[in-house]
């Protein structure tokens, strides 16, 4: 994985960057240039082609292409597949050594899109990133991710310019110059952030720490949907979070058994990365995620299901599963080696799991402690606590507080 970008410019030095494929998008690309520059604002120009020709751009696709791991012989090899994807990993080192980079905008279709994006990922959040894309009107997930890149839709094709290609090329020229010239730098008295996840079924723990904190935190709520857990991480990634308070890991669950509020193998990369103060809990590890009753994949018949709402179908995990799932966990918090609380919930992780309820499975969670407590290795500043109540209760709700401000 690519290290994320920490640092960039400061937000005097203005300097926007105009990215694309020259050869084929040259023209647009130059409109986007001019509109900026006619704002004030500075700008460069970068070719991103996979043909090896030189264009008019102040930076040329083979020095772009040098920042490759195999050189510029493993970009332009010819054949436009392995062309394209060599770029755009060789765009990325390229962001990540530019110190006056403010703001980075470009326009294509679906492979300039695929080729920009994820440096534009890789970005801190709050750094300005337009993309204007014939693919912006439809699913924009694997190209925005956890990012807060804005996407405009070019309405006409990206190709050549003509009365509605401009219009929509100036707004996104003048936006971004916008974003430049009146970036907001945090206030010097801003209170440090911390970053919560939340589900439904943990919601009474998350709002009772968030009101103990908020005197001396922002607190900043993520919705466990997958990409609420992978904006949470960017955010730490970025370095905008002192702190992480993880109750609600449930996106796990759809993770590793086909659930539809997946994360992604690089969930808890970001505390790994940082190593900073680290409080994680098991909210909602006892539910998998899906749609409609309809859309349950037909191997899971005969498991214990809950209708959270005709859109949502909840599925209770098993033993086994609670167990693959602490070991899994339990790896992760082994490669955090800033200070890190595991709390343990005996008397339950959600809602639905408490005596009464119908995912009250004491079987379940036990097989789920257990690999947590045999698979985490403690040490003087990653430790397990196990307490005896529901992950709603406000004895629950003290501990994450007390624990989080012993580390932070």
């Amino acid at each position: 994985m690519q290290p994320p970008i920490t640092s960039l410019s400061t937000p005097g030095s203005s300097v926007a960057y105009v990215a694309g494929t020259f050869d084929t998008k040259g023209s647009e690309l130059a409109f986007l240039a001019d509109c900026l520059k006619r704002t004030g604002v500075r700008v460069v120009t970068v070719d991103l082609s996979t043909t090896g020709r030189a264009s008019g751009a102040d930076i040329q696709a083979g020095e772009v292409a040098a920042h490759h791991p195999g050189g510029t012989a493993a970009v332009f090899t010819g054949d436009r597949g392995s062309a394209v994807a060599a770029m755009t990993e060789a765009f990325r080192r390229f962001v990540a050594t530019r110190r006056d980079l403010a703001g980075l905008i470009s326009a294509g279709g679906s492979g300039g899109t695929a080729l920009v994006a994820p440096a534009m990922r890789d970005l801190p959040v709050g750094v300005p990133k337009v993309m204007v894309s014939t693919m912006a009107s439809g699913d924009v997930r694997p190209y925005v991710g956890p990012s807060d890149i804005c996407m405009m839709y070019s309405v006409t094709d990206v190709s050549g310019l003509n009365r509605i290609s401009e219009q929509v090329l100036s707004n996104a020229a003048h936006a971004l110059a916008g974003m430049v010239a009146h970036h907001r730098a945090p206030s010097a008295a801003a209170k440090p952030a911390v970053g919560l996840t939340m589900f439904g079924v943990t919601t009474p723990c998350v709002q009772g720490v968030t009101a103990a904190l908020a005197d001396r935190f922002d607190c900043l709520v993520f919705h466990a949907t997958g990409t609420g857990g992978q904006s949470m991480e960017k955010l730490a990634d970025s370095h905008l979070l002192a702190g992480v308070i993880d109750i609600s890991t449930t996106e796990v669950c759809d993770h590793l058994f086909g659930g539809v509020l997946a994360c992604t193998d690089d969930r808890f990369g970001a505390m790994i990365r940082t190593r900073i103060p680290t409080v994680v809990s098991c909210g909602a590890l006892d539910m998998v995620n899906f749609g409609a009753p309809e859309t349950v994949p037909a191997h899971y018949q005969g498991r214990t299901f809950y209708p959270h709402n005709p859109q949502v179908t909840l599925m209770r995990t098993t033993a086994e599963e609670n167990a693959r799932m602490g070991v899994w966990i339990g790896e992760r918090l082994n490669r955090m080696e800033g200070p890190v609380r595991l709390l343990i919930p005996e008397g339950g992780v959600s809602m639905l799991d408490a005596p009464g309820m119908p995912f009250h499975d004491p079987d379940a969670d036990r097989a789920l402690f257990t690999a947590l407590e045999r698979t985490v290795v403690q040490t003087d500043t990653r430790r397990l606590i196990r307490l005896p109540h529901h992950i709603n209760d406000p004895a629950f709700i003290e501990a994450v507080v007390a624990h989080f401000l012993e580390i932070a």
